[in-house]
Formats: structure tokens, sequence, C-alpha cells
């Protein structure tokens, strides 16, 4: 009888789940596993958790419902505590599992995961597969050794036969494999098991923004198929009020509740059975810019971490808590900025004209440590990417894959082009 475990990590999903529907044809008895590591939620030397509140819930919603989608399909969701060296070693030996299966990961800590379990596991075999990305590392124009360190050349390769580069979705399955005798099925915890704080804030987003990947797919079909929005994104995508300016598909791919593959070929689809224009054409683009900082990332290792960056630029910096303080509580005094912190705090997003904006007000007007800022996103963002987020901090410090190192925004001129009516900023006052 073969036991095998699937160990969910950021591919919170049923659909389209390569590593999924390989277990799934190789196993007799089959559990899927989430594990949460205390490491995760740990104070940071800034004074704010690593993962704050609204990434916290985001994450638990997304979770509960994928339990939901693995019970309809006759499985379920194994939850455990601690770290996933030690508790996926213990559980494999328990249950004489055959092999544990996941997604493979490229960053540090991740990383650590993954060579502390290979350390630890006896008999069962540790496999990991690529599933993160619209295109795998190996279907790529280059190898990871030679990504480009700019991104207009690494779009213009890929994007000649695209569609032959980006695997097929998997169909969805029909059903799982019984789960493993004597198996009990620990429950998902709550916010009230975790040490972070509520916001005092009386502002959350729709229902439409929940976790999980019945969301996700529902928000892609409302955006695309239902309201045909996606033909406005381009025009739209800098815009600061409403939830339709842009997709917001990006908590969803957070978490992988929504594959990048699904995404592209129902744009596709759309294309051929209504229209294709520059801005569902623009949509894929960012789904390359999300590519591209992952690769960037296998690529350099550490180094998207360093204070230098990539580029190992030595810039001095200010270390001075009352400013930082001031960024991050939308307390600058400066009008703009200080809106879209009270967004971020309040909600735990922020759009990207709002994320370029005070990331680069950060590092060269505050001449603080890009670090910082890199790590208070991680803590609030609902859409909190390892790589999306800190090579994009690189970027706007010029320490990046952004060729222009001193790239300085006149907040005013941000102002006159994207709020020139002070909507945004009378909303989030």
């Amino acid at each position: 009888m073969k036991t095998y475990i699937l160990w969910y990590r950021n591919d919170l999903r049923v659909h389209d789940h390569f590593v999924l529907s390989k277990a799934v044809k190789e196993a007799d008895r089959f559990l899927p596993v989430y594990v949460f590591n205390p490491d995760n939620f740990r104070m940071l030397k800034h004074g704010f958790p690593k993962t704050g509140y609204f990434r916290l819930k985001f994450l638990l919603e997304s979770l509960i419902d994928l339990k939901a989608s693995l019970r309809k399909l006759g499985s379920d969701l194994h939850i455990l505590t601690g770290k996933p060296s030690v508790v996926l070693s213990e559980l494999a030996a328990h249950l004489n599992a055959r092999a544990i299966y996941a997604s493979k990961e490229h960053t540090f800590e991740e990383l650590r995961d993954e060579n502390e379990l290979t350390d630890m596991l006896g008999e069962t075999e540790l496999r990991f597969f690529e599933d993160r990305t619209l295109m795998n590392p190996g279907g790529t124009p280059f190898s990871m050794e030679k990504i480009p360190e700019v991104f207009t050349i690494f779009r213009k390769a890929s994007e000649k036969n695209l569609e032959h580069r980006i695997k097929l979705c998997l169909p969805d399955p029909a059903g799982l494999p019984p789960l493993p005798d004597g198996i009990e099925i620990n429950d998902i915890p709550t916010m009230g098991d975790f040490p972070v704080e509520t916001p005092d804030v009386n502002y959350f987003y729709p229902d439409r923004f929940l976790g999980g990947e019945t969301n996700g797919l529902k928000r892609f079909d409302y955006y695309v198929w239902e309201s045909k929005r996606v033909l406005e994104y381009k025009q739209t995508r800098n815009g600061l009020v409403g939830d339709d300016y842009s997709s917001k598909f990006s908590p969803w791919l957070s978490l992988g509740c929504i594959s990048p593959r699904r995404i592209f070929f129902e744009l596709k689809k759309f294309e051929m059975a209504e229209e294709g224009n520059a801005s569902t054409y623009w949509l894929i683009f960012e789904l390359l810019w999300r590519d591209y900082f992952r690769f960037v990332a296998i690529k350099h290792g550490k180094k998207i971490f360093y204070k230098g960056g990539l580029k190992n630029i030595k810039k001095s910096v200010m270390r001075d808590d009352r400013l930082f303080d001031n960024w991050k509580n939308g307390e600058t005094g400066i009008s703009f900025i200080d809106a879209n912190m009270h967004e971020l705090n309040a909600t735990g997003y922020m759009s990207n004209r709002g994320r370029q904006v005070v990331a680069n007000h950060f590092v060269h007007e505050l001449q603080l440590d890009w670090r910082a800022g890199a790590a208070y996103f991680e803590s609030q963002l609902i859409d909190y990417d390892v790589t999306s987020n800190w090579c994009n901090w690189m970027y706007v410090g010029g320490i990046g894959n952004d060729p222009i190192e001193d790239r300085r925004f006149d907040i005013e001129k941000q102002v006159e082009m994207y709020d020139p009516q002070g909507i945004y900023q009378m909303l989030w006052k």
C-alpha cells in the first residue's frame, strides 16, 4: 500500500496542480498537509510580526476553502504546526509514507526548509516539482544562470512562441485516493491562535477579496468574462480607488489559489471569443514580470535580501526609528504618502502605483534601509510574494534590475497625474 504526502506550500488549490495530479496517479493512500511554521509568525526586530493580521486572515480563508475542495474530492487537509523538517519527517515515519511531494521554492528560508527536511527523512522519498510560474525554469529561452539583468530582454525573447513555452493546464481531478488508515485530521487554527493584533480599523474589503481558490476563480471570471474590465486594464491599472481599476489577481496568485497558466490560457480563450487588445496583452506582460523576478531570485540567491542588492552598491542609509515609524503609520505629513500607508494598514492592500510611490519615498527621500520597508510590506500585504516584493523593492532602490540607479519620483507630479482632485487622499485621510 503506497502512501503519499502532499506538502502544500504556496500552491493552495486543486485545479491545474501538477504535484497533486502526479501524486494521485501514484498513491494508494494520500494525505494533503499544510504546515504552520512558527518562524513565519515571529516578531521582527522592527517591532512588527513577520506575518501580520490581514496576510494571516487571507491565508486562513484560503486553507478553509482548500479543505472544503479536498473534502468534495474524498480527501481532507491535515494541519501540522512546527518546524517543517521535524513535523513532516515524524508524520512520514508514522505513516510509513513512500514519498512526500511538494512544489519547489527558490528563496532562502524555503530552501532551508527543503534542505533540512531532506536531511531528516529516512526511507521516505522527497521530490519537488516546478509549479509556481507561467513558464517552468526549463522552458524559458535562457538557462537560469543566464537570465538577463534587464526585463525587456527577457520579455522579448520569452514572447517568441510563448504559448509553446507554457504547459497546458491539467484537467480538474474527479476524485482523490482515500486517506491513510488511522490518521486523525487536525483542524485549521483560528486568528486567535496566533500572536497577531487585530488592527483598530473599521474598513474591510468586500467578500470578493476573501482568500481561497473558489474566490480567486470567481474574481477572474468576473474581471474577464462577466464585466470585461480586462479590456480597460492598461488604461486603468494605475488607478487608486475602487475594486476594478486593476485585476486584483495578485492575492490569489501569491498563495497559488489560482494558476498563472489558467489565467494565461483563459485570456487567450477570451481574446479568441471576445476581443484581444493592448490590455489583455498587458495582463500577460505582468505575469511575465512575475516569472522574471522568480528567475532572478534563482540566479542570484540570497543577494535579493542583501543591503547592496544584486549590484552590491554601497549606499549610506539613515537609521532613524522615528522616520520609519512615521512612514509605516502614515504620519509623514505628505498627504499622498500617508493615504497609501493608511490604506495598507487598514486593508492589507495597496495599489501598484501606491507601492512604487511610497517605496521610492522611503528609499530616496527618507534614505532608510530598503530592507526594512520590504519587511513591512511582507508583514502587511495580503498578496505578499517573496520574489515580487523583494525584487521590486530592489528595483525601486536602484540596486536591482532597473538600469537607472537613481529613479526619483516627484510627489507633486505623481499626485497631479494620479490623484489630481484629491479623491484618494480624502478617502484615506
